[in-house]
């Protein structure tokens, strides 16, 4: 129960900051195609099949995928603005990432570093996605006051 209530605490106080987002290459996700993550895809996006949300640029790889996401855009929106879910939770450290790195949780897509021999998903899965998930949304918080 008192998860719950901080999830949801810390859902409805992000809601009233601005949020910040890696913009890597000028994309979300660098350019890769938000909506096919939820299909088990990383696809590149393509320049045809462009749309701005939030004040960010996403790319999607078809223009029915540009469409799903017109209709329901906060459900494709990375978790931690597209940062590394991972070191959002460990280290409180806005990372880059592997945009084929990836897991979808909760209903949530998750993006990681993977590079170098570090590969920040076989970690998170490693040291508990829970417990990290749950310390990145209460550093992500925190990280978005600061901005401010």
């Amino acid at each position: 129960m008192k998860y719950l209530i901080t999830i949801l605490f810390l859902t409805i106080s992000t809601a009233f900051l601005a949020q910040e987002y890696n913009t890597k290459k000028g994309f979300i996700a660098e350019g890769y195609d938000v909506v096919a993550y939820f299909k088990s895809e990383a696809k590149e996006g393509n320049k045809k099949f462009t749309t701005i949300y939030d004040g960010v640029k996403f790319k999607f790889s078809s223009q029915e995928n540009l469409e799903i996401f017109k209709k329901s855009p906060k459900k494709y929106i990375p978790a931690y603005g597209g940062y590394c879910a991972y070191a959002i939770g460990a280290k409180a450290k806005k990372v880059s990432v592997d945009p084929e790195t990836f897991e979808i949780r909760g209903g949530k897509l998750y993006l990681f570093y993977n590079s170098w021999g570090t590969n920040t998903l076989e970690l998170w899965q490693k040291e508990g996605a829970a417990k990290l998930q749950q310390k990145a949304d209460e550093n992500w918080l925190k990280i978005i006051k600061e901005k401010q």
